[in-house]
């Protein structure tokens, strides 16, 4: 279209013909494609970048045992097992290790934090058991983090109700295997891979519920605790509302039971009913004495 242009204004002759042909070439080498671009591969997914991670998560084990005749360490250096510690009520059993950088602190921390948050008290209501999963650690380690742990928590005569735990390797194994704990060991950074969640047990010794992550929601724990002692703990205003929620094991949440809370609604609409009825019938009752006496002149 150029060197057509170009032809008509400038007429014949070498000069122009010249001029022609060297616009049509720039224009030819300007309308040639580019050549594809060089795209990287692309890279590993998370779980193949580190293998190790695949062997780490909790295999829910609901209903289990745990070995309560396990020997461990408390924090002053005592010789303990598990039913020497498990009384009458609830335990919440929190597997960590003391010098995690990271991850055991936050599980600690949220979990604290949301034990703040409940009426319920560690000692009175429900038992704390944390254990290392590290067989190198050693009670004055456990000693130290329950100090900073019972000096966040802030509530006095809770000493009895909580445990910080070391053991050797053996009794880790089946404790952890008994809850469905599973974790890997990395020896090129000395740290442990390891999941995020607590384990609610009951009075016998038994896994009755999980709760995931770092931060537990205070309604998860106080409905996880009154399941775990078997409904001993609790109002009757919370046993009402554990009625009308249910636990989900994958998301180790309690939501809205929305069958339930149907039958409660309608249980509730029946009995207020009934209610009203009882009451006008008397009120009606009532009416017709009173006018019964003023019409014989009696009171």
């Amino acid at each position: 279209m150029a060197s057509w242009w170009l032809r008509e204004c400038l007429g014949p002759g070498p000069w122009a013909l010249g001029l022609t042909l060297a616009v049509s070439l720039s224009s030819t080498a300007y309308a040639q494609p580019s050549g594809p671009l060089s795209v990287p591969p692309p890279g590993k997914a998370a779980l193949e970048a580190v293998p190790m991670l695949k062997d780490v998560g909790i295999d829910q084990k609901l209903d289990s045992q745990l070995p309560l005749d396990a020997p461990f360490v408390d924090h002053t250096g005592k010789n303990v097992t598990l039913r020497d510690l498990l009384t009458t009520r609830p335990a919440i059993l929190a597997l960590v290790y003391y010098e995690c950088p990271m991850l055991c602190t936050q599980v600690l921390n949220g979990l604290e934090g949301s034990l703040e948050a409940l009426a319920f008290t560690i000692g009175r209501d429900y038992d704390l058991v944390v254990v290392s999963f590290d067989p190198g650690e050693t009670p004055a380690m456990a000693a130290d983090k329950r100090k900073n742990f019972l000096h966040r928590y802030g509530r006095k005569n809770v000493d009895a109700g909580a445990h910080f735990l070391t053991g050797r390797e053996e009794s880790i194994k089946q404790l952890t295997s008994a809850v469905g704990w599973r974790y890997a060991y990395d020896a090129s950074i000395d740290q442990y891979a390891h999941p995020a969640a607590i384990t609610l047990m009951t009075p016998a010794g038994r896994v009755s519920r999980y709760l995931y992550g770092i931060e537990f929601a205070p309604k998860d724990l106080k409905f996880g605790l009154m399941d775990a002692s078997g409904g001993k703990i609790g109002t009757l205003t919370d046993q009402m509302l554990l009625f009308c929620y249910h636990y989900d094991p994958e998301s180790g949440k309690y939501g809205v039971a929305v069958l339930s809370l149907v039958r409660f609604a309608g249980a509730a609409t029946v009995l207020a009913l009934a209610a009203f009825i009882i009451w006008s019938v008397r009120r009606e009752r009532r009416m017709r004495s009173a006018l019964a006496h003023s019409a014989t002149g009696t009171r």
